[in-house]
């Protein structure tokens, strides 16, 4: 995606974090190191193919780093990089919100 000069802030930072998943994945990153397994079991409802995916393309935006152990049997984990911390902190007023409006909400989708 192609971004123009007066393209607004959200529209740039949704090139980076675009979807249902990345946001999670960066949440649970928040803490420190997680291993592709353990990141699995948090991001529930994801598959393992996407994971990959959203993984990859957060390292290749320079959001978070693969570190790879070079062991057997292998070990890999993913941190966010000082560029991801600054992200996760834009995000975090989102989160507060969710958490504020999140009766609202479960109202509005079981009235759906």
């Amino acid at each position: 995606m192609e971004l123009r000069a007066d393209s607004c802030g959200l529209e740039v930072a949704l090139t980076v974090i675009g979807g249902k998943w990345k946001p999670l994945v960066l949440f649970h990153l928040n803490n420190g190191p997680r291993r592709f397994g353990e990141l699995k079991r948090l991001v529930t409802g994801i598959s393992e193919k996407v994971l990959i995916q959203q993984l990859r393309e957060l390292a290749d935006d320079g959001v978070i780093i693969r570190r790879d152990y070079q062991t057997v049997p292998p070990k890999v984990d993913y941190e966010m990089t000082p560029f991801g911390y600054s992200l996760a902190a834009a995000l975090k007023p989102l989160c507060a919100w969710g958490d504020e409006n999140r009766q609202r909400i479960a109202e509005l989708t079981q009235a759906a």
